[in-house]
Order: structure tokens, then sequence, then C-alpha cells
């Protein structure tokens, strides 16, 4: 591992301290963290964020030259001696919606290594109405000194537009198992209590979603779970947490079904571990999750997955033994999985297998080695692209 460096940290999508929460505010806060425990200093280099959502051309024109502003700034910041000089630029999550306006070129101008981690290519874009957030993109990754791809599905799609000779590795998306699995041996207790406070019935399983309320495809997982859930006709309550602007539409799907169902509004990160540890089966169907945050929670806390197998879920949920994938996309196949664990022992031997499955491929110590490792790398690979860079004339 590498001597204590300096690692400017920017986050284009969603700076990690931004006041909504999410899975991807939350995967940036984790590898902060583990940076740090790295040894390394962090330190958040700007709260800039590149993200257009609707595509519109003349946004992402005026979102470009105020990041080339930032940069700027930041350059010259650096160059008074104003903020610490870094010794490496950091950039998590970066796309064709959320480009990166800054790292590329401060990285250049200071001569120091370039990492991306969670990046992703979809071709499909390269015409479209983010084309120049793409084009964005794909040149950042081009001139990284590292890609950190967090699943299989965007590591294939980095080294088709790239290259197989890319500097691309695999990181797996992680989280510290121990707050949950602390949780799961409390479960009794711990479900009797939540039974209380919302009024349900301690003995029924509780099948539990941790998601926001937007309108967008987490609008239309919803959707889709209360369709599945208007089969269901075995004893279950349900516990919904999150927030959001569709939240009003939802609360009334879900008011429409014959299950106890407690809406309990956004939950604070330090408790979401008693919640899951509270309840028996984690429901999400999941449409466009890259991977999901929740799906990794849950499992930690021994809760079984039933979600799609649809985009980047099968990443994290392992089919048949920690959760069910269901493959056809209808909320009456998908009430037959959730049906086949509300068995007591269904769920008990996904349960274990769930945790253990976490821990062993999205735990911090898998995910310390990768890191230490990466870091390496790329220094190693910013040091042979300056050896190799023609002397100025």
């Amino acid at each position: 591992m590498p001597p204590e460096v300096r690692i400017a940290f920017h986050a284009p999508m969603k700076p990690p301290d931004h006041p909504v929460p999410s899975g991807d505010r939350r995967m940036a806060r984790a590898l902060m963290a583990l940076l740090r425990d790295l040894g390394h200093e962090v330190v958040l280099a700007s709260r800039f964020r590149s993200f257009e959502g609707r595509g519109d051309t003349a946004a992402q024109q005026a979102i470009a030259r105020a990041g080339a502003a930032e940069a700027q700034r930041l350059c010259a910041a650096y160059r008074r001696g104003e903020r610490p000089r870094p010794d490496l630029w950091f950039t998590y999550h970066l796309y064709h919606k959320a480009p990166d306006h800054l790292g590329p070129e401060l990285a250049e101008t200071l001569g120091i290594p370039y990492l991306v981690a969670e990046a992703s290519v979809a071709g499909k874009q390269r015409n479209g109405p983010w084309a120049a957030g793409f084009e964005a993109a794909l040149e950042a990754l081009r001139r990284a000194d590292l890609v950190l791809a967090m699943t299989a599905r965007d590591e294939a799609g980095l080294r088709h537009a790239l290259g197989p000779e890319a500097p691309i590795r695999r990181l797996r998306p992680f989280l510290d198992t121990a707050p949950f699995a602390a949780m799961s041996v409390r479960k009794r207790a711990l479900k009797r209590a939540l039974a209380e406070r919302l009024g349900l019935h301690p003995d029924h399983p509780f099948g539990l979603v941790v998601a926001m309320m937007r309108e967008d495809v987490k609008r239309r997982s919803y959707h889709f779970l209360i369709e599945a859930l208007s089969r269901i006709e075995e004893p279950l309550d349900m516990v919904v947490a999150g927030d959001g602007p569709a939240r009003a539409e939802i609360a009334r799907r879900f008011a429409d079904l014959s299950l106890e169902t407690r809406l309990i509004g956004g939950v604070c990160p330090a408790a979401l571990p008693e919640l899951y540890g509270a309840c028996d089966l984690f429901l999400w169907p999941g449409f466009g999750e890259a991977y999901g945050m929740a799906y990794l929670e849950a499992q930690a806390a021994g809760l079984p997955v039933v979600a799609l197998n649809t985009a980047g879920v099968a990443e994290v949920v392992v089919e048949g033994k920690s959760g069910i994938l269901v493959r056809e996309e209808r909320p009456e196949a998908f009430a037959a999985a959730i049906h086949e664990l509300l068995d007591a022992d269904s769920r008990r031997r996904r349960a274990e297998t769930a945790m253990q499955h976490v821990r062993a491929n999205h735990g911090l110590a898998p995910a310390r080695e990768t890191l230490a490792a990466a870091l390496e790398e790329a220094i190693a690979n910013h040091r042979r692209g300056e050896e190799h860079r023609p002397c100025a004339s």
C-alpha cells in the first residue's frame, strides 16, 4: 500500500453530504471512510454537481461552463496554497448524465494520478439527448489512470468503449456488515417493539421496503410491487421506509391492499440496521437498479430478498441462495416468489446464506484489499504515463 496520500474526492452526480438520502450518497461516504481507514487523508474537493436528468442540451452546456470555471477556481486555490495540494484525484460515479468536468483537467494540470470509481458507458447515448455528456464522460475515462467498475455489466461496457487493454478493475459494492449482523440476533425483541409501535401483528412475517419515492423507475417498482402484493392472501405485514414526491400516490395505492401496511417515511442511516433487524424479508423489484445498496443492507441483516432479475440486481443477490430473482416481469410471478418466502423454513435457510454472501463478497475486508491495490495501480500507471510523455521542445 502506498504511504499516506492526500486524496481530492469528487462525486459529480451528488456530493456525499447531499441532504437527499440515496444509495449513491451512501456508497460515496463508504468510499471516503474506507480510504481514510487505509491511512489516507481524504478531502471533499468540491460540491459541484454536473447531473442533468432531462436531456436539456442548453442546460448541459451551462453546466460544462460552470464546471470549467470551478476547475479554474480550484486550480488557482491549489497553486496559491489556499488549499493543500492533493496527491491523487478520486472521482466517484461518472456517466453521461453526470460527467466529470473537474478531475481530468485538475489532475493533468497538477500532474497527479486520476482514479475513477463506479463508471459506466451506455453506447446508445452517443447520439441521444445526453450526447455532450456522453463524450465528456468518455474523454474523462480515457484520461483516467485507473477505472473501477462496480458490476460486471459496467466492466463489459467500459471495455467495449475503452478497449480490452484499458486500466479497468472490479470493485464490488460494499458496506460495513457489522451493524446489520448485530441486529439479526435481536430479531425477536426488535420485531415485538416495531409491531407495538406500528400496530402490526408480531406473529406475521414482516416484509420491508427501503426506497425513495421518486417519479421515475422507483415509482415503477412501487407500482409493480403493489400489484404483486394484491395477490398475496397469506398473513404478511408490510413496512415501507421512504419518502419523495410520489409518496401521496404510492400511499393511496398501498391503502387499497388488504395487507396491513405502514409507510414510515424516510429513516436516518443510523436507524436502518435496527429496522432491517426487525423485519423478515426484503421486497423490491428493482427496475433500473445499478445494484442497490438496500439489497446489501437487507442481506447483511439476514433478510432474504425477492427482486426482479433485472439491471444489476443479480450482481448482489444470489439466486436461490440469498433470495429469489424473478425472471418474468409479471406481478403474478413476483407474488409466487413472495409466497415461497412466507414459509419460515425457506426464509431461515436463506437468511444465513445471505449474511455469509455479503460478508464474504461485499464486506469491508475484500473492499479494503481491492481499494488499496487500486491506489497503488493508479499511481504506478500515472508514473509510467509520465515517463513516456513526450518532452516539450
